[in-house]
């Protein structure tokens, strides 16, 4: 059976892997639930997902029409050679390649060296002509079946202004995560797999009742050599194009996290 997220990547191509962009293409059927509402019916929360807010934070404007984004970290030559953990720099682009958003980490050097990929740091995350739009925190937490009481969060901010948290949920078998809005109501839940040592990982973006798949957070294969002298990751984020842009940034700041938690590390 073929995997019903594979059109969220492109085929893999030859040359070095940030040189690949991404392929326009259609959500596959059935990824989200159609709902064309009556004009003049009221406004209520379709599908398991808030309604859509025209009114957002200045610099989300471009997320209004978008329901791709593509995260790909970029390779750090320091620490391909010397092993040594550098700032984490990220390119986020939309469905046809362009350049939407940059992110950079900030954190100290003691942290890089004695925590790793556990080390607490914030994000900047500037659009193309270097103003600051998001700022993404995450402090030093636990991520142990062991410590239910302080697990992983990432905090997303426009200025002063919270957007939302993603929170991790305590569970034995699978990764589990809550979206929530800017006042701590759940408004999403990620489901990971079970299984995470395989080539393509999906987690999936599904309403609270888990009922609605509302989209997908995929780590995609970046080759043999990226995948084993660097932690540089690709990433795919889908999500209805009429949802709220403030969650969409949130989902942003998820996959980032993600990328921290399961995919940072190299034996």
């Amino acid at each position: 059976m073929s995997n019903p997220y594979a059109a969220i990547y492109p085929p893999s191509g030859k040359g070095h892997p940030d040189a690949q962009q991404p392929i326009a293409t259609a959500p596959p059927p059935g990824m989200f639930p159609v709902s064309q509402p009556h004009p003049n019916a009221a406004v209520t929360p379709q599908g398991g997902w808030s309604p859509p807010n025209t009114i957002y934070p200045s610099g989300l404007e471009y997320l209004m029409g978008l329901d791709y984004l593509f995260v790909n970290q970029k390779v750090e030559l320091l620490e391909v050679f010397t092993g040594f953990e550098t700032k984490n720099r990220y390119a986020i682009m939309d469905v046809t390649g362009k350049p939407v958003f940059y992110a950079a980490e900030e954190s100290d050097v003691c942290s890089r060296l004695c925590l790793g990929s556990a080390r607490p740091c914030d994000f900047s995350v500037v659009d193309l002509n270097g103003r600051e739009v998001l700022r993404m925190s995450r402090p030093f937490r636990c991520d142990s079946c062991c410590c239910p009481c302080c697990l992983q969060i990432m905090e997303i901010y426009s200025g002063n202004l919270l957007l939302g948290t993603v929170t991790q949920e305590w569970s034995l078998w699978r990764p589990t995560f809550t979206v929530r809005d800017a006042t701590g109501n759940p408004v999403l839940i990620i489901k990971g797999p079970i299984i995470r040592f395989c080539i393509e990982v999906v987690f999936k973006v599904k309403s609270l009742d888990e009922k609605q798949n509302v989209g997908v957070i995929q780590k995609n294969w970046g080759g043999f050599s990226r995948e084993l002298f660097t932690d540089a990751d690709r990433f795919g984020v889908q999500f209805p194009r009429d949802l709220d842009v403030k969650i969409k940034a949130v989902l942003l700041g998820a996959c980032l996290l993600l990328d921290f938690m399961y995919f940072e590390n190299r034996s």
